[in-house]
């Protein structure tokens, strides 16, 4: 039935569709070539800004990298999480898979915000774009789920004949 999808499980929905993919590629990107991964434009504020002020290693620059992977991946199975939680629709109708939703844009809002602050420190405007466009999304998707009402509780529906008969 498609009028008992709330606003924030369709906007989480269009949410997950862009964030899956995009997190996915990037993380195993940077699993399969840290440093390589690292340098490419949705890292790359982190890559300059570890290389500017850290002055890391090369195998504690691979360790950034992976750790960066890893809470990408972390965003991408809440996302995921929560679209197997909305394609049930009495989980969907009562907002009861929106904590996966929360999670994934509480870690995936700092993250994004992190990169904004070390793409504007390093001078990268693409990489800066990208992570501003990127924590806008998810803003937008809070602020929707933050001012949505709860679904009302649904009462189990009586057959009409006991419903008039008197005790």
């Amino acid at each position: 039935m498609a009028g008992n999808w709330r606003i924030s499980s369709f906007n989480g929905a269009l949410l997950a569709a862009y964030f899956i993919p995009a997190w996915t590629i990037a993380a195993f990107r940077m699993v399969a070539s840290p440093i390589h991964g690292l340098y490419e434009l949705p890292n790359i504020s982190l890559a300059l800004f570890v290389s500017d002020h850290l002055q890391l290693s090369g195998i504690e620059t691979v360790r950034v990298a992976l750790l960066l992977a890893l809470g990408r991946m972390t965003v991408v199975a809440f996302l995921a999480a929560f679209l197997f939680f909305i394609s049930r629709p009495s989980i969907r109708e009562g907002g009861d898979g929106d904590e996966a939703l929360g999670m994934a844009l509480s870690i995936g809002s700092v993250m994004s915000f992190a990169g904004v602050l070390m793409a504007s420190q390093a001078g990268e405007t693409t990489a800066l774009r990208l992570h501003a466009a990127e924590l806008m999304m998810m803003l937008g998707t809070i602020i929707v789920m933050l001012i949505e009402r709860p679904a009302p509780p649904q009462a189990e529906a009586m057959p009409a004949a006991l419903s008039f008969r008197q005790t």
